[in-house]
């Protein structure tokens, strides 16, 4: 296949945090491919651009079909190793003909912002996911980092947590607007956040 799909990593959502390859390409796109927020505040004027929405299967044909005229750049939220749209370009298009661009993930940032190295932690998407009782059961020297939503947001978590063993002085941090000038960091302990109101769409860290 002559053309390319080329998968972006936008990073966590503050132009700061975009790779300057990854700006290069998304300024010098012809077809651009994106969420919504994404494409309103990255995507150059005049391109030819589509939403990623729900009807994934729609956006893949999309693709399909302009890429036998030119190349696509597919914008994905922080990295594209990490639950993103890659996986399912992967089902669809040959690995020849898929460019992949990393970014900066929201779990980097999170680690990042609580002083600490991530090599050795336990990565979980609760984002429109189910829990794995694997992933959280609960060990002596275990970290996890997770991704969260509405429905799994930080007071969920916790209680599943507290359920699962895990003692309830354990402390966590709740990562808010990750790159945003509204940016905020919350640290309480798990016990502390299963009696409070949760926060959703965040990013937690949790230490036993």
């Amino acid at each position: 296949m002559e053309h390319k799909i080329i998968v972006v990593g936008i990073g966590p959502g503050s132009a700061d945090y975009l790779l300057p390859v990854a700006k290069r390409t998304i300024e010098q796109a012809r077809v651009l491919v994106g969420g919504k927020r994404a494409l309103e505040t990255l995507a150059p004027a005049g391109v030819k651009s589509k939403v990623i929405d729900g009807d994934i299967a729609g956006v893949l044909s999309y693709i399909e079909a302009e890429l036998t005229a030119q190349d696509v750049v597919v914008m994905v939220s922080g990295d594209p190793g990490f639950y993103s749209l890659l996986p399912a370009i992967r089902r669809q298009f040959p690995q020849g003909c898929i460019e992949v661009i990393p970014g900066i993930s929201s779990l980097q940032l999170a680690f990042a912002r609580t002083g600490d190295y991530w090599q050795d932690a336990t990565l979980i998407s609760l984002h429109g996911r189910k829990a794995d009782e694997t992933g959280l059961a609960y060990r002596c020297d275990k970290k996890l980092g997770i991704l969260t939503d509405s429905e799994n947001n930080s007071c969920t978590i916790a209680r599943h947590l507290l359920r699962a063993g895990w003692p309830a002085a354990t402390p966590a941090v709740v990562c808010l607007a990750l790159s945003y000038e509204n940016e905020q960091v919350v640290t309480a302990t798990l016990e502390e956040l299963s009696n409070r109101e949760g926060y959703s769409h965040c990013v937690m860290v949790v230490k036993a």
